[in-house]
């Protein structure tokens, strides 16, 4: 296993090419919460993820030889840009293995950094398999994404970052893909602050860390959809597991609706765009799975989201927020009702954005009509207040309907 000294050995070298993130208390988040929460911005990288770092100690590591030989690797996002951009720094020849499902704003990207792309296979196992045979067969280089000391030595830096720049920090959130992030903050931070809290966050959708944890040995599980992307990891390395037994304090897994609302909630209150796995650290707060004991910082590890997948998340998130409403109202089949109905979401001040009436096929019963109406409302609160005087009024609301969303799978 590395160790701290590993860590700082390395930095000069990663401050040379790559600068601090901030680190600032968020006052909106700390009002929220009650206690003082800081943002770690990884967001802010040139490539938009903590991954930069790991890859860079890798890339720098190799010797003239190797470098002539050339890079590859396997990923649908950050690693892939990351990867792509630091060897095309050090003049080395870049191979990126790709989903073929991977969205083409992420191909398009590692391509601009001068990344070599090959797509293959349905997923990311499919890839990385590829990823292996092919540098087995050519003779190149394969730079791990998380199963790797020197990648988890250049994570660590993140850590060191953190103890110049909040100097009483007394817990950090960390989100857990493969668990290389992790591994390299908690080693850097728990040898300068043994009482430390280091805290783990899964996508409750891909809780491998946890499974393996329990299990006492790697155990995949997950598969399931998820905004956190970037996590949606189904196997840990035993290195990684290792790391995390020694030095995580406490383990959570968030679920989609919260994390959806975290990424809106650092948009609207935080002015930040972050991407699923890096929101999955505040949705832990919302979850009410982490205690603001002292000054507490949450590594906000990337900020790459699919452009065209933002206005679905944004809905989400709107709808775990209470303040996006789909309800189906039974009421009488008669002139007039549909009027009053409007009437009485309007008195209340809530905004109709869609009603959808089937009178013919619905299934309300004999008399009946149940039209299904989508509004924009001011919270939870609000919802109930509409719910009470509709039923006052004689309008059952026998549905409130989730927004389909698509995920990452």
């Amino acid at each position: 296993m590395i160790t701290a000294r590993d860590i700082a050995a390395a930095w000069p070298a990663v401050q040379r090419v790559i600068k601090p993130t901030p680190c600032p208390l968020s006052e909106p988040l700390s009002h929220l919460f009650g206690g003082p929460v800081y943002l770690k911005m990884e967001n802010l990288q040139v490539t938009g993820s903590f991954k930069e770092r790991g890859a860079l100690v890798k890339l720098s590591s190799l010797l003239t030889e190797e470098r002539h030989r050339g890079v590859i690797t396997a990923s649908a996002g950050n690693h892939a840009q990351a990867v792509a951009y630091h060897a095309r720094r050090l003049h080395i020849t870049a191979t990126i293995v790709m989903p073929v499902r991977t969205p083409l704003i992420k191909v398009l990207s590692t391509k601009e950094l001068g990344g070599q792309v090959i797509q293959h296979g349905d997923g990311f196992d499919d890839a990385y398999e590829e990823a292996l045979r092919r540098a087995k067969r050519d003779h190149l280089v394969f730079i791990p994404p998380f199963d790797d000391d020197l990648v988890i030595t250049g994570q660590g830096s993140i850590g060191l970052e953190i103890l110049e720049q909040v100097p009483d920090v007394t817990q950090v959130v960390v989100p857990i893909g493969g668990g290389g992030l992790i591994s390299g903050i908690a080693t850097a931070m728990k040898a300068a602050r043994p009482k430390l809290r280091v805290v783990g966050v899964e996508a409750a959708a891909y809780p491998s860390m946890q499974a393996s944890l329990k299990s006492g040995q790697v155990t995949p599980t997950g598969g399931a959809g998820t905004l956190a992307d970037g996590i949606a990891v189904k196997k840990v390395s035993e290195r990684t597991l290792a790391y995390v037994q020694k030095y995580v304090d406490k383990m959570v897994a968030v679920e989609e609706p919260t994390i959806a609302r975290s990424i809106l909630l650092l948009l609207e209150r935080q002015k930040s765009l972050a991407e699923g796995a890096a929101a999955a650290t505040v949705a832990a707060l919302l979850e009410d799975k982490v205690d603001l004991n002292g000054p507490t910082v949450l590594v906000i590890s990337g900020g790459n989201i699919d452009i065209s997948r933002l206005d679905d998340i944004i809905v989400r998130g709107l709808a775990a927020d209470g303040r996006r409403v789909r309800l189906k109202v039974v009421m009488p089949d008669l002139p007039g009702q549909l009027h009053r109905l409007t009437g009485i979401i309007a008195r209340l001040g809530a905004n109709i954005i869609d009603v959808f009436h089937d009178r013919e096929f619905g299934a309300a019963g004999l008399g009946k009509t149940m039209p299904t109406v989508t509004l924009e409302t001011r919270g939870e609160e609000h919802v109930a207040e509409l719910l009470t005087a509709l039923a006052a009024e004689g309008f059952e609301a026998v549905d409130r309907v989730a927004p389909a969303a698509r995920v990452e799978d």
